[in-house]
């Protein structure tokens, strides 16, 4: 029987902010992808007429691969939690405009 190696301790993990941590709402965002990163593109949308869609994009996150699946796992986990507390979520119809889709 070989003997099992001691599990190393996880390190502590701080989290900070720095001066210009701000927070935002967001009804919109769209998704841009290459083969290196996925742009995340955060806006407010806002129907001003029944032929008018106003859409205002006020922030870019660009992620890596790895850490937009990250992103997608922490998502579909939350949500699922969400759903099981508040009810099953329904998806408004989707805007399409020039460059793919807005949610």
């Amino acid at each position: 029987m070989t003997p099992t190696k001691p599990q190393p301790e996880q390190p502590e993990l701080r989290l900070t902010r720095t001066d210009a941590y701000r927070d935002s709402y967001a009804n919109s965002v769209q998704v841009k992808m290459s083969v290196w990163d996925f742009q995340l593109i955060f806006g407010t949308m806002q129907q001003d007429a029944p032929d008018h869609v106003n859409l205002v994009n006020f922030q870019g996150v660009y992620l890596s691969p790895q850490q937009a699946k990250a992103l997608w796992n922490v998502l579909g986990h939350n949500l699922a939690q969400y759903e099981q507390t508040f009810g099953k979520l329904a998806l408004e119809p989707q805007v399409q405009i020039p460059g793919g889709p807005i949610n």
